[in-house]
């Protein structure tokens, strides 16, 4: 097995959908020109493209990459949900550890619809069935509100109920990120509020404000994976970020058990962690800066505990006294705005969070720089269900 590096990233700005020019296949061009340009890497040079969407048209994928060149290489169509985007990138790490390939192309894009996630076949077996079913059976079902936000804002009901959590806990993980974002000109939102505003904004599920959730946007991101042969042949040493560690889970019967809070992926997030960062070498305690899942404020709090920073049922303990944000005595949180106000395009989302923690390693994350950040922690879910986490080492780390 090959040691693996990203050599090269680039994204376009999120935005609402509807709002933003061009195409699906424009985005794509300028995401992965960017990143090509950053690796200092011709497309001709690329051996494979996995390329993730979850609204699209079959070989959509194809359509998106052929701006970027036309050389016959394998091109895989990816759809894992939220996580489709860390799908791609773990398939194009997968390709290049194995020596299958020295070099990968990993792309994400979505083009969205406005409002909250719909269902798009009514005349088959929804595969979050047994999700909403569980939820449904231990915290009762509104038909009235949308999946997404009652299945994580039944999560955090429950941890309330359970460890003593508070609606301000969560309130406050969206006031840092849309703190945050102020800083992030690729992000959807860029605007602060204060928590009083963050707590007087619509209610979807309480605890759930509308400030807290993530919404739907447009726009792509892509990542350059290499070999340790490529880089050092390349001598691209001072500028590779080792992608060090990565593991993907998916449910186990724990999801389907008595618990929200495992319905939503908690313990696919924890196995997942676990297992990249014993991979990496790297205890929780080593990482510096961290882009996670925070589809929901809620969801933010709970991956706290399921990748280790807080013991279970201990994760507002970091909120009250400001961890995660900078000068806390922790990780920085999603420096970049996370979900919450970078927003979340689905196939664009795992590789925009590459994105950021490369720019963060490398020193390059401007304003929202966090200081001397050497190792990094990349969080990334979909029910249904998937979690990817990556652990990764900065040059010279």
């Amino acid at each position: 097995m090959q040691r693996t590096y990203v050599i090269g990233v680039g994204m376009t700005k999120f935005d609402k959908p509807g709002t933003k020019d061009g195409d699906y296949p424009d985005w794509v061009e300028e995401a992965g020109t960017k990143a090509l340009r950053d690796a200092g890497v011709p497309y001709e040079r690329i051996e494979e493209v996995h390329v993730g969407y979850c609204y699209g048209d079959s070989t959509a994928g194809e359509r998106a990459v052929y701006t970027l060149g036309l050389t016959g290489v394998p091109i895989t169509n990816v759809n894992n949900n939220c996580s489709t985007g860390s799908t791609a990138l773990y398939l194009a790490r997968r390709a290049v550890r194995s020596g299958m390939a020295d070099v990968a192309l990993a792309v994400g894009f979505e083009k969205m619809q406005r409002g909250s996630l719909g269902v798009g076949y009514t005349d088959r077996t929804q595969p979050l069935d047994r999700h909403i079913e569980t939820v449904g059976d231990v915290r009762g079902w509104d038909d009235e509100v949308p999946m997404a936000p009652q299945m994580f804002g039944a999560a955090g009901r429950e941890h309330m109920e359970l460890h003593g959590s508070k609606p301000e806990h969560f309130s406050w993980i969206g006031w840092k990120n849309h703190q945050h974002s102020t800083n992030n000109p690729y992000a959807q939102f860029q605007q602060a509020y204060t928590p009083e505003e963050i707590d007087a904004s619509r209610e979807i599920f309480a605890p759930l404000t509308k400030l807290q959730c993530s919404p739907t946007s447009d726009g792509a991101a892509a990542v350059v994976v290499a070999s340790e042969r490529f880089v050092d042949e390349h001598g691209l040493r001072d500028r590779a970020v080792e992608l060090a560690g990565q593991a993907m889970a998916t449910d186990t019967a724990s999801s389907f058990a008595e618990s929200a809070i495992d319905a939503v992926g908690y313990d696919m997030t924890a196995r997942a962690a676990a297992a990249a960062l014993d991979e990496a070498g790297v205890a929780i305690g080593d990482v510096d800066v961290i882009e996670l899942h925070d589809c929901f404020s809620t969801n933010e709090l709970l991956t706290y505990e399921a990748i280790g920073l807080a013991p279970r049922g201990k994760g507002h303990e970091l909120v009250a006294r400001r961890a995660t944000t900078y000068g806390g005595d922790g990780p920085v949180v999603n420096p970049s705005g996370g979900l919450i106000s970078k927003g979340h395009p689905l196939g664009a989302t795992g590789l925009a969070q590459c994105t950021e923690l490369v720019w963060q390693l490398r020193g390059q994350a401007d304003a929202r720089q966090v200081d001397g950040a050497t190792v990094a922690l990349q969080h990334n879910i979909g029910l249904g269900g998937a979690a990817v986490v990556g652990v990764y080492c900065g040059p010279g780390a």
